[in-house]
């Protein structure tokens, strides 16, 4: 080949090397303008669900409410989380209406092969069972407590000062499987999570009594082992008994008649953590991991759901998000995400422990130490 052909050659080489990356470029842009417009479309466009999912998912969270306020006008915000909200059943728990004896084989009943699963009991550990949970969006677990009576609230052992992973609540008081609970104060400034909200009663006796004016009330167990759910007083929570609860919600269920939700509920999609009792007095929790891509978690629709689908005639939602967790014999079972996308859950104020020995069961007071 002579030199100007080769030079001819090298040229035409160049002119199309420069041709296919300015394709490349130009497709690369494209998608860029795509996803843009799209985005747009999705956030301002006529369709609002997935703008009311968006600022109901960011808004229900404790540090990322952010994601909502940067791209939407307050107007806007209030006006999605009016028209997304949950009805609650304006009722308190009825105990008549539940048995609290003690559940044994031979007389559990099972409406579908889901409660089969679950309330079996396992001869290991006859006091609870626990069933990993999938479904679509979610991954998590469900668990059986037959014996209630063990079954109590526990609290930071620094009270008002930061709160505690559950891991370490489980093991300072003995309970072979432990669940986060109620709300709690969540300083930006510390995020010490040490106060919980509202109403909080361990072993009769009264740790705190704050305002409290979010969904839910009181969620906790009367003398008689029922799971009472209602809106009280710490008056009208001690003339019901109420040895041990938090302060949480909003409330699932109340005397069979499940809570009306209105578009997504106002909670978004997330992961959970409820508490239910079935009328044969077995407790069931379910905690439900998510934030992951094609597992967000549930949406208050679905923790209903899956409530109902157990059996439970009294449910309410408990604190979720990055502090949902399940530990049995001091071991995390579930996958908590926390906000800077660890796989680790964070320090609560409150939870649920079952104790098998809990003679010398004590609990802290409104100072913080243990009695």
């Amino acid at each position: 080949m002579s030199r100007s052909k080769r030079q001819n050659q090298i040229l035409n080489d160049k002119v199309k090397k420069k041709s296919v990356f300015s394709k490349i470029k130009s497709f690369i842009s494209d998608m860029i303008i795509l996803g843009a417009v799209s985005g747009l479309f999705l956030m301002y466009g006529p369709y609002t669900g997935f703008r009311d999912w968006y600022i109901t998912t960011a808004m229900t969270t404790m540090t990322h409410q952010y994601l909502a306020t940067w791209f939407y006008s307050e107007e806007t915000i209030n006006d999605v989380l009016d028209r997304n909200k949950m009805v609650e059943v304006d009722a308190i728990t009825d105990p008549s209406l539940i048995t609290t004896t003690s559940a044994s084989a031979t007389t559990i009943t099972y409406d579908n092969d889901y409660q089969r699963e679950l309330l079996q009991v396992n001869p290991n550990h006859p006091e609870y069972n626990i069933v990993k949970i999938e479904g679509k969006g979610y991954s998590g677990y469900a668990a059986a407590i037959f014996d209630v009576s063990k079954f109590h609230v526990i609290v930071t052992q620094n009270l008002k000062k930061s709160g505690q992973y559950i891991t370490t609540m489980a093991k300072n008081n003995n309970a072979v499987l432990a669940f986060n609970g109620g709300f709690f104060v969540d300083l930006k400034e510390d995020r010490t999570g040490g106060t919980p909200l509202g109403l909080t009663i361990v072993n009769g006796k009264t740790i705190t009594n704050g305002t409290y004016d979010n969904e839910g009330g009181v969620i906790g167990f009367d003398t008689s082992n029922t799971l009472i759910l209602g809106k009280m007083s710490e008056a009208e929570a001690k003339e019901r008994n109420i040895r041990d609860c938090v302060s949480c919600g909003p409330f699932l269920i109340i005397n069979g008649e499940a809570s009306t939700v209105l578009g997504n509920g106002g909670w978004g999609t997330a992961p959970r953590t409820a508490i239910g009792q079935r009328k044969d007095g077995i407790v069931i929790m379910l905690v439900i991991d998510g934030r992951r891509v094609g597992k967000p978690g549930v949406s208050m629709d679905q923790l209903i759901e899956l409530m109902q689908r157990y059996g439970c005639y009294n449910a309410s939602a408990l604190d979720g998000g990055t502090s949902s967790v399940i530990v049995e014999n001091g071991e995390l079972l579930n996958d908590p995400i926390d906000s800077d996308g660890k796989h680790k859950t964070r320090p609560v104020a409150t939870g649920f422990g079952l104790i098998l020995d809990d003679s010398n069961y004590s609990y802290p007071t409104s100072s913080g130490k243990n009695n």
